[in-house]
């Protein structure tokens, strides 16, 4: 699951200011982040390609405040979420009533905003036999974080946290998985200068 239905309001302020001196600023009038080019493709299709890479039973996008159509492949299904505004956890929320609905036993959840996190990360996250499984690089928490259907009742219903507060409050389920791999997001018009 790759959510990607936020409104990338960081992005939006980077837009605003003026581009910082001696940065060209080709990328800066795209209106969504997710669609920004970034390595000969956009941040999302680099996303969701090392997701459908990794080899899992199924690719799922949720979709919300930018149309991705056109963007994603056939190989992944889209999912809307009307109440994108509303938090993360409303995307987790819409990918986890799928995945009842489908009757898979676990989600692997990533984000459209992090081009550089490699399939080998998602199905190593993927293969770890705990209960909530989060990848690590260089000992720092990132994602994608594999949720097992024993969790989904426990995780937030509302806000900007999605499973972070699940991980937080049940550190018992919880089990790191180093990665390679890099984590960054792409959240400002700097951050794409940065890593493109």
């Amino acid at each position: 699951m790759v959510l990607a239905a936020g409104g990338g309001s960081r992005w939006q302020a980077s837009l605003a200011a003026p581009p910082p001196s001696g940065v060209p600023g080709s990328n800066h009038g795209v209106a969504h982040k997710l669609l920004a080019p970034f390595q000969g493709a956009t941040v999302v299709e680099w996303a969701v390609r090392h997701a459908v890479a990794a080899g899992l039973s199924a690719t799922w996008v949720v979709t919300g405040a930018v149309d991705l159509t056109g963007v994603l492949g056939s190989e992944v299904e889209t999912l809307f979420n009307p109440s994108w505004a509303e938090g993360q956890a409303t995307s987790l929320g819409v990918a986890v009533a799928r995945a009842r609905q489908q009757g898979v036993g676990a989600l692997v959840v990533g984000l459209g905003d992090q081009p550089l996190v490699p399939p080998e990360a998602w199905a190593a996250v993927a293969a770890s036999g705990a209960d909530i499984a989060v990848a690590t690089y260089d000992g720092a928490r990132r994602n994608p974080v594999k949720l097992s259907a024993r969790t989904w009742d426990l995780l937030p219903a509302a806000g900007d946290e999605g499973a972070r507060s699940l991980i937080r409050s049940r550190p018992d389920l919880v089990r790191e998985v180093p990665c390679q791999g890099n984590p960054v997001d792409i959240d400002t018009r700097e951050d794409l200068d940065r890593w493109s």
